[in-house]
């Protein structure tokens, strides 16, 4: 289920550059508006490009992320590379500035569903999310303010036109991408469990976020429980969940939204 989103949502990053941006030499965010910038003055192929440049992110990823989300960023930069290859680069409008809403917001839709489902498009969302995770700075900030030489870059190769029409590109992917993703909004998690020792440490090898660990006992069969409390971002909810019902089945998990988080968010 999970794999099949984030394909869907590579095949709307795919159609979104090739059918508005790629025609105009409209660069995207990341990893993949490096490729499109090389395969516009050079003979490669935007898909190959983007598969190769990803490659040492996924290294990257799998020992900051973990393995789940690395998988799941290897299915999207195939599916996308793939998506690049096969779809033919046809201008949807001969407006340019249409071009630049509709890709821009498209793209931003695909990388969305692909980082809500716990997966990465590669590139430099695995760099926001491990800055993210130790900060209160949103993903999509993140991405557009390091998306910024991307811009210089198009406006010193094509033009500065097209460097703008870039610009905006960008920041409308990026407020997409918030606007789905909502990763910068923290959650608290109290679990209650009888499997909390071995719960404790598969999470401490697995999230960068501290845990306090209470004692306790069930109301009616006064067995005895440990009481996990942690705060996470949405993101890291499902890992937790997963992590969780991998040791007790019958875990008690409460979820409630964090206002505020005044402290290490981190761990120490």
């Amino acid at each position: 289920m999970k794999n099949g989103i984030v394909v869907a949502g590579s095949l709307i990053v795919a159609f979104a550059f090739n059918f508005f941006l790629v025609p105009y030499g409209i660069l995207s965010s990341g990893i993949s508006g490096i490729a499109i910038l090389i395969g516009k003055i050079t003979p490669f192929d935007i898909g190959l490009m983007n598969f190769l440049l990803n490659l040492p992110l996924l290294v990257l990823g799998y020992f900051k992320l973990g393995r789940l989300i690395t998988v799941n960023t290897l299915v999207c930069v195939v599916s996308l590379s793939v998506f690049l290859y096969v779809l033919p680069v046809i201008p949807v409008t001969d407006n340019i500035l249409l071009s630049t809403i509709f890709g821009g917001v498209m793209s931003g839709i695909g990388v969305g569903l692909i980082l809500k489902y716990s997966g990465t498009s590669g590139g430099l969302d695995i760099i926001a999310i491990i800055l993210s995770r130790t900060s209160n700075i949103s993903i999509g900030l993140l991405l557009t303010s390091m998306n910024g030489i991307i811009v210089f870059i198009s406006g010193a190769v094509f033009d500065w036109n097209i460097a703008l029409y870039t610009l905006l590109s960008i920041y409308l992917t990026g407020k997409m991408i918030d606007s789905i993703h909502t990763n910068h909004i923290k959650l608290t998690m109290q679990i209650v469990t009888s499997q909390g020792e071995a719960i404790r440490e598969d999470l401490l090898k697995s999230i960068y976020r501290g845990i306090t660990i209470t004692e306790g006992y069930g109301g009616y069969t006064q067995e005895k429980k440990h009481i996990l409390m942690t705060v996470v971002t949405r993101y890291e909810m499902l890992q937790v969940k997963k992590i969780v019902r991998g040791y007790d089945k019958t875990a008690f998990i409460n979820i409630f939204e964090t206002v505020e988080v005044d402290g290490s968010f981190a761990k120490n």
